[in-house]
This record gives C-alpha cells, structure tokens and sequence, in this order.
C-alpha cells in the first residue's frame, strides 16, 4: 500500500488507552488538509467513546511532524484559502484541549511549527532525547503566530519569544526544562516512560479527569478571583457526583475505588 492509500492517521484502543499516530512519514508528517481531516475525525470519534480513558499522540518515521504543508499552503490562489487552513489548525489545537481524556504526545523526533504547537496543546509530553523543538516560520519569512498561541501558554514568555525570534531548534532537554514536555528520555526507553504516565491515570476516575481537566483550561484565562468562584463551584459539582462519595468511602474503608463514570 502506497503512502496516499495508507491511512493518514492510524488509531487503535487498548487496555483504556486510544493511541492515535500520524501516518504520513515520506513528508515528516507534514499537516496537509487531508492529514487534519483524518486527526480531527479521530479526535471527535473518541471524545465520546468509554473505551479510551487516555489518548496518546504519536508519529511514524523520523519526525514527529514538521508543522504545515508549506507546498500545499504556497498552492492557495487567496486569503480565504490561507485563512481555512489555519482555522482548521486552529480548531484541531482547541479539540485537543477540550477532549475530555487527558491527552499525551509521545514525541520520536522532530516536532516544528505546527508539530511544537500540537505537543505544546497536548496536557502531557514526553520526548526521545533525540528529538527537536522549534517554531522556525521566521527563517522562512513566515512568523509561527498560531503555534505562538499553545507555546506562550506553555513555556515562560522569554523562552517561548527566544524560540519565536530566532527560530532555532531546542532539544528535548532544554524542552523538558522550560516545561515544553514534561519528560525527555533515552529513544529507547520512550515507551515505557509514556505507560509509567498513562498507568496512574488509568486509576482515576474518568467523570474527575474529564471535569478537572475542562476546569483547568477554563481558569487559565481567568483573573484569580473569577477562577476562585469559577473552581468552588466546580469542586461542589464534583463532590455531588458519584466517584467523589465512592473514592472517599473507599479511601476511608481502606479499599480500592470502583469508579461509575459519574
């Protein structure tokens, strides 16, 4: 099967986990339209399905993805076409972090651009040590101002503009230290690094994860009062919920929870 016939995005569910890996390794994994279509897709199938309690974001080939399709974008006859692309980017970005499962990059290699801004979306990354970081759209005249929007809300503002400005690749290292990815490992052991984050989520309550995780990203944007009111209300719906008695009944009883979902 050629590369155009393969499937753009693979998806397989397991044990809880959905692993969804970009299959267009002959372009880096380049996001053309076609690719986002596919992801997109995937991610609104699993927003709904009780079988995936994790989702891990993976790649084939060398690179983890090189951001936009540069030939495809040089293609566009107009502003609207220019202005499609990036809002379909644009909107993959926000499923990611509104998909109720946690949602964790397993980065082989390079990620550019548009590849940073998918690892700097996704709550949780780890990385081979191997692997690059950079948003290099300056170096083509071609400022990286949607992935921008992921890495500001990621990495301390000089160490995201440092990155902006020049364009320069950073490594795993220096991406796990700024909190680009949480962990960088030897590419040998990436695998069981992501499984030793995925196994304590897999304990938790999915109805808890799925709340925390909406009332985290909606605080961010919220002034320290707001989020206070916003989050007490948000801790009283939790605990009106089903997990919150069984978790703490069980923790009282010396037990292990038997979460509902509710």
């Amino acid at each position: 099967m050629s590369e155009t016939e393969a499937p753009l995005v693979l998806c397989a569910i397991r044990d809880g986990v959905a692993t969804l890996t970009l299959n267009r390794p002959r372009a880096r994994n380049a996001l053309s339209v076609t690719l986002m279509d596919a992801l997109q897709t995937e991610l609104d199938n699993l927003a709904g399905d009780e079988r995936a309690r994790v989702v891990i974001l993976a790649a084939e080939g060398p690179a983890f993805c090189a951001g936009h399709d540069l030939r495809e974008l040089r293609a566009q006859e107009s502003a609207d076409g220019y202005q499609r692309i990036f809002e379909q980017a644009s909107r993959l970005m926000l499923t990611i972090s509104r998909l109720p499962q946690p949602v964790i990059a397993r980065v082989q290699g390079p990620a550019w651009a548009a590849g940073c801004q998918i690892v700097a979306t996704c709550d949780l990354a780890v990385a081979a040590d191997t692997a690059e970081f950079a948003t290099p759209g300056v170096r083509i005249g071609l400022f990286c101002s949607t992935p921008m929007v992921a890495l500001s809300r990621a990495v301390p503002r000089k160490h995201a503009l440092e990155m902006l400005l020049t364009g320069e690749a950073v490594s795993a290292r220096h991406a796990a230290a700024i909190g680009l990815i949480n962990r960088a490992v030897p590419e040998g052991e990436l695998d069981t690094a992501v499984e030793n984050l995925v196994a304590p989520i897999l304990e938790k309550s999915p109805f808890t994860l799925g709340l925390g995780k909406e009332a985290f990203q909606r605080q961010l944007e919220m002034g320290v009062e707001e989020a206070y009111t916003y989050t007490t209300a948000v801790m009283t719906r939790n605990m009106c919920a089903g997990d919150a008695a069984e978790g703490i009944d069980a923790f009282l009883e010396k037990r292990a929870p038997e979460w509902t979902g509710s």
